[in-house]
C-alpha cells in the first residue's frame, strides 16, 4: 500500500471513530431506537432530511436534541400550527425607524438542525415556506438570498393518528425528505430501561444527566459528509436501485410510483448506511436496508390494496423479494 492509501485509510478510520461516537451518544439517550438512530444519522451524513412519524412520548424531540448536542449544532424548534405564516419560519425584513433602514429578522431556519414539530398541522403555504432551503440551503427574502449554516438538516414530525386539523404534504414536499422514519413502541426490557434510566436523573432530564465530556464540531459533520459522498458506489448496485425504484411504477398494489429522485436518495442513504457499518463501498445488503424510509413516503397505495388492508410497506417488500440483487 502506498503513502496515498495509507492516508486515505488513516482518515476513514478517524471519520468513522467520529461517526461511532455519534452513534453511541445516541443510542445512549434515545434508548431502544437503534433502527431509528442509524436511520437519522444516515440522512445526516448524506445531506438528506428526514420525517419523523410515531405517536407522543416516543422519543422524537429526545432525538434532535440529543443530536444536536453530539456535534455542537444550533438546534430550533418550530411547533407547526394552523396559523402560522412562512415568515414565522423563514424570517422578514423589518423598517427600523431609529436606523431609518431595512433589517433582516432571521427566522428559526437558520440553524444547523430544525426540529418542524407536527409539520402537517401547518396550511400549505406555510410547508411550502421549507422547499427551498431543504433543497438549495438559502432562503431567498425580498429578492435577497441568505445561505443556511452547514450542516443543515430539518427533522419533521408528524402523528400518524390524530389526523384532525391536519393538513396533507404535498407531493414535492415529501420528495425533499430523504427517508420517512417510523418510529414505534420500544420493545418492554427496552422501555423497562429509559423508564429507570429518566426517572433516576434529576427533573427527568436525561439530556443534561448524560451530556458528552467532548463534542464534535459542524466541520466535523462537514467533513463526514463529504467522506461519505466518496464512499464507492459499483455500477451494478446503482443499476439494483434504478431497477427497484422504477419496479414501483408498475406494480399492480401502487397507484403512484416513485420518481427519480428515489433512486439518488436510495443510493445516497445507502453509502451513508456503509459508512456508518464502517465500510468503504456499497453492497446491495446496504439498498435493501435503507429501502422502506427511502421509498414509503414517495409511493401511493392503490385503493384495492387499501380495502384488502395491505399497507404501503407490505407492498414495497414484495416489490424488494421480486427485484434480483446483483451477487455481492
Amino acid at each position: 500500500m502506498n503513502t496515498h492509501d495509507d492516508a486515505v485509510q488513516a482518515a476513514f478510520t478517524q471519520a468513522a471513530g467520529a461517526v461511532n461516537f455519534l452513534r453511541r451518544h445516541l443510542t445512549s439517550l434515545v434508548i431502544g431506537q437503534q433502527q431509528v438512530i442509524d436511520q437519522v444519522l444516515a440522512a445526516l451524513l448524506a445531506g438528506g432530511h428526514v420525517l419523523l412519524e410515531g405517536v407522543p412520548g416516543t422519543g422524537k424531540t429526545l432525538l434532535v436534541r440529543a443530536l444536536a448536542q453530539g456535534f455542537s449544532g444550533e438546534f430550533n424548534r418550530i411547533q407547526f400550527t394552523p396559523d402560522l405564516m412562512p415568515s414565522d419560519v423563514t424570517g422578514s425584513y423589518w423598517y427600523n425607524a431609529k436606523e431609518q433602514s431595512f433589517e433582516l429578522r432571521r427566522g428559526p431556519v437558520f440553524t444547523h438542525l430544525l426540529l418542524a414539530d407536527e409539520i402537517n398541522r401547518a396550511p400549505a403555504k406555510t410547508q411550502a415556506a421549507l422547499l427551498q432551503v431543504m433543497q438549495e440551503y438559502n432562503v431567498t427574502l425580498d429578492g435577497h438570498t441568505h445561505a443556511v449554516p452547514r450542516p443543515f438538516m430539518v427533522l419533521a414530525t408528524q402523528n400518524p393518528i390524530e389526523q384532525e386539523g391536519t393538513y396533507p404534504l404535498p407531493e414535492a414536499q415529501l420528495d425533499r425528505f430523504m427517508f420517512k422514519t417510523v418510529i414505534d413502541y420500544p420493545e418492554l426490557n427496552d422501555e423497562i430501561r429509559l423508564v429507570s434510566a429518566v426517572t433516576a436523573t434529576e427533573n427527568n432530564d436525561l439530556l443534561s444527566a448524560n451530556a458528552p465530556n467532548q463534542a464534535l464540531s459542524p466541520q466535523h459533520i462537514a467533513r463526514l459528509q463529504q467522506m461519505c459522498a466518496r464512499i464507492t458506489t459499483d455500477a451494478k448496485v446503482i443499476d439494483y436501485a434504478v431497477r427497484l425504484v422504477a419496479a414501483t411504477r408498475h406494480h399492480h398494489g401502487l397507484s403512484v410510483g416513485a420518481g427519480p429522485r428515489a433512486g439518488i436518495a436510495l443510493v445516497n442513504g445507502a453509502r451513508a448506511m456503509a459508512f456508518i457499518g464502517g465500510k468503504t463501498f456499497v453492497t446491495p445488503d446496504d439498498i435493501k436496508t435503507v429501502w422502506l424510509p427511502v421509498m414509503r413516503h414517495r409511493v401511493r397505495l392503490a385503493v384495492e390494496m387499501e380495502m384488502e388492508g395491505q399497507s404501503t410497506d407490505a407492498v414495497l417488500n414484495e416489490i424488494l423479494t421480486l427485484t434480483e440483487a446483483p451477487r455481492q
